[in-house]
């Protein structure tokens, strides 16, 4: 497994990171001269959890985290760990319900993965999957997004992504793909049993050899008059279905 060190800002992020796993917390930083409650919050979050506070000059924390906002609040945090391809026969031999995967096909911005990691969380996938290249890794951006789901989602990535839906598929994982022209609605398909949610990159989706590995697929059905969403925001639509006929346990 590898793991990137990465500084965390903005007061929700880094109250999410202490609540998750302060023992990965290296320290706080916040602004001095705040004392507003948002802010006390944190400090009294920090404390119970023993973790360094250090008051530093708003100069200071714009230095670390360059054009974003850090809301006065900035964490030294320790890696967080990326697994890797060999990493995933372990992760699916370790499950004790049926494998509920995301496969991002080369999701790019990272307020995008930040948000899809987030709504794995909250869906309860397993693992998130997504090719090393041309695609946007654990970032602090991501991390800020996803409020403490990079530290608790596992995030995969891999070299050979065509490869990696073989061998899913090979341990009788269904590849259900969301496509615009897919062969019928999402709220039709049977997702109950071993499955991996298959969405494509911002703009052109899916690419073609990852199309060509799905069992099935499916499609958002669309009332209005937009063609498409936020992947983003398909991927939150399309998870809570795998949820909701899980927990119904009937399509």
């Amino acid at each position: 497994m590898k793991a990137a060190p990465h500084i965390v800002y903005g007061i929700h992020a880094v109250q999410a990171a202490l609540q998750r796993d302060a023992s990965n917390v290296i320290d706080v930083m916040v602004e001095s001269g705040r004392k507003d409650t948002r802010v006390q919050v944190l400090l009294d979050v920090a404390v119970a959890q023993h973790v360094e506070v250090r008051r530093v000059s708003g100069k200071e924390l714009d230095a670390l985290v360059p054009d974003a906002r850090h809301q006065g609040a900035v964490a030294r945090c320790r890696a967080v760990t990326v697994w890797q391809e060999d990493d995933l026969d372990q992760l699916l031999d370790g499950l004790t319900a049926p494998p509920f995967l995301l496969i991002l096909d080369g999701v790019q911005d990272p307020h995008n993965l930040g948000a899809c990691l987030r709504s794995a969380d909250a869906a309860g996938v397993h693992a998130v999957i997504a090719p090393r290249d041309r695609a946007v890794g654990i970032t602090p951006v991501v991390r800020k997004v996803a409020s403490g789901a990079a530290e608790t989602v596992p995030f995969i990535q891999v070299t050979n992504l065509a490869r990696t839906l073989r061998m899913l598929k090979e341990k009788g994982v269904w590849a259900v793909g969301a496509d615009a022209e897919g062969d019928g609605a999402l709220f039709t398909a049977d997702l109950r049993g071993p499955t991996m949610l298959v969405m494509g990159a911002e703009g052109q989706g899916m690419r073609r050899l990852t199309r060509e590995h799905c069992d099935l697929l499916v499609r958002i059905p669309m009332q209005g008059t937009v063609e498409s969403l936020n992947v983003s925001v398909a991927t939150g639509i399309c998870l809570f279905e795998v949820v909701r006929q899980r927990v119904a346990g009937t399509k």
